[in-house]
């Protein structure tokens, strides 16, 4: 079929499940001159983002599934931040909720639309398209030390919005107790590059203190738990709303030595709270 050349020939990926809307989108985009390379799955998708570099992706928004193309949005943007992506999605509304969501796509084509028109807006997007400055991609434990402060205050609101915790009238310095030094702790473990899993066995002194002051305080055993999960919970999430600023390839086993750290701690903090009640009881 001949086709219109364009003076820079782009390379576009093209996602979507449709199997006709896919075709028909190739055959458009092809007779404009631009070349370009279909995934009809997630998978397929992921698979050349990593294997291939492209100018332009445009992605439907479900694929079967709600949500399938924030999974390709975000791993173009990792992976080829330069990359100009198009999200096509049937909700008029989407783009309103994407405002607030840091990996938003550069342009929200809703269905339906014309093909022709689409040619156009790559055309227009490319010509005026400035290079996207390349963040700082840093370690989990630097995010963390970073973030202290942050954390400690998205802590603080959850315990005091938890029924299991607020029933405590505590001021926010003993609520928080020894979190702050326990946070440290997780960030010091993430520097020791070659530390092994598990840690149980490791005398946490911060942990085993946060313990008895627990104790003094009344909480329970089921308190101390519970306590541990909101830091977990608030950890990940602060590392979700840094996610562009994360060093991926270190991601998964500093996300392991996280979760282990916290549970050792834990584990401290329930034996000296243990250590404490027999300690009351017998005096």
């Amino acid at each position: 079929m001949p086709f219109e050349e364009t003076a820079i020939s782009h390379r576009i990926l093209v996602v979507d499940d449709d199997e006709a809307v896919l075709e028909l989108t190739i055959l458009q985009l092809q007779g404009k001159g631009f070349r370009v390379v279909a995934a009809a799955t997630v998978t397929e998708a992921l698979r050349l983002i990593t294997s291939e570099s492209f100018d332009v992706l445009i992605t439907d928004l479900n694929m079967p599934n709600a949500g399938d193309g924030f999974t390709v949005l975000t791993a173009m943007r990792h992976s080829q931040p330069n990359a100009l992506i198009l999200l096509v999605s049937g909700y008029p509304d989407v783009e309103r909720a994407l405002a607030t969501i840091a990996l938003e796509p550069d342009e929200i084509i809703v269905k339906p639309f014309q093909l022709a028109t689409l040619t156009d807006l790559i055309t227009e997007k490319m010509r005026s398209r400035k290079p996207a400055p390349r963040a700082e991609k840093k370690r989990v434990g630097v995010i963390l030390h970073q973030c202290l402060p942050s954390i400690l205050a998205d802590w603080l609101a959850r315990a005091k919005l938890s029924p299991e915790l607020n029933h405590l009238d505590l001021p926010d310095v003993e609520r928080t107790g020894y979190l702050s030094k326990l946070i440290e702790d997780v960030v010091k473990r993430l520097s020791e590059p070659n530390a092994s899993l598990p840690t149980q066995g490791v005398f946490s002194a911060s942990a085993a203190e946060h313990g008895k002051m627990r104790r003094r305080q009344g909480y329970t055993s089921a308190m101390l738990v519970h306590e541990s999960r909101l830091l977990q919970v608030t950890i990940f999430e602060t590392l979700h709303n840094n996610r562009n600023l994360l060093d991926f390839s270190l991601l998964l086993p500093d996300v392991m030595k996280i979760a282990d750290e916290v549970d050792a701690q834990l584990t401290q903090a329930m034996l000296s709270f243990t250590e404490e009640n027999y300690a009351e009881s017998a005096a």
